[in-house]
């Protein structure tokens, strides 16, 4: 079969698996960044318990590769219940990547969210409260605006970073693009020995890694006005 043949097959299946990739970081973006705060929240509690539970659960799941956390969440469960909690086929390999992924970033995002909170000059936070406001408006009014502002920049790399850690998602059998690449390599719809289509993955990560980096700099520049 020759390149110009292969050409539409490979583009349609790497087109197939990059919309899994991209719709695996979504998932995992909406679910992790609420997550990181609520983690941040419960890892800062007054009640030590508590506190010192989910600090130990940041540290394991920072001190841990993500490949091996992919491994446990998807398996661990079978061994332990008798059945895939998650579902079978397609459908259960993505739900299980996709609470791998957004546990491990929501950890990540609460040390994120604890640097910058931490970064708020405590006189603001004093001032609030000298004019009567309650703990949680003085985080929503005064802290979280200031938050926001200092966050953009570190969140900005681990989003993007995210763009890329979506393909070991491929360790569980997710269909996503360096796995529908790879599979031309091993043999897939009459090609096989073929390394290109693996190459060609590369320019999916670096559009993606581009239009991220192009919109996350603007609203870096929109919040510019907020002076720390």
């Amino acid at each position: 079969m020759s390149f110009t043949e292969q050409f539409p097959i490979v583009f349609q299946a790497l087109n197939t698996g990059f919309l899994q990739t991209v719709k695996l970081f979504f998932v995992t973006l909406a679910g992790s960044l609420p997550l990181g705060l609520l983690i941040y929240f419960a890892a800062r509690s007054s009640f030590k318990p508590l506190a010192l539970l989910f600090r130990a659960i940041i540290w394991v799941v920072r001190g841990t590769p993500l490949m091996l956390q992919l491994i446990v969440i998807f398996y661990l469960p079978g061994m332990v219940f008798g059945k895939a909690i998650w579902g079978s086929g397609e459908k259960g390999r993505f739900v299980a990547a996709a609470i791998a992924f957004i546990f491990n970033y929501a950890c990540y995002f609460a040390e994120i969210y604890r640097g910058g909170i931490q970064g708020v000059p405590i006189g603001q936070t004093e001032a609030g409260q000298v004019l009567g406001m309650s703990k949680k408006q003085v985080f929503f009014k005064v802290t979280l605006l200031q938050m926001i502002k200092r966050i953009v920049p570190p969140m900005s790399n681990e989003i993007i970073t995210l763009v890329k850690d979506t393909s070991l998602a491929r360790i569980i059998a997710l269909q996503e693009v360096i796995w529908a690449g790879q599979a031309f390599l091993k043999g897939s719809q009459g090609i096989a020995g073929e390394i290109w289509p693996m190459f060609f993955t590369g320019v999916y990560y670096l559009a993606a890694s581009g239009v991220l980096t192009v919109a996350l700099g603007k609203l870096e520049k929109k919040l510019s006005y907020f002076s720390i």
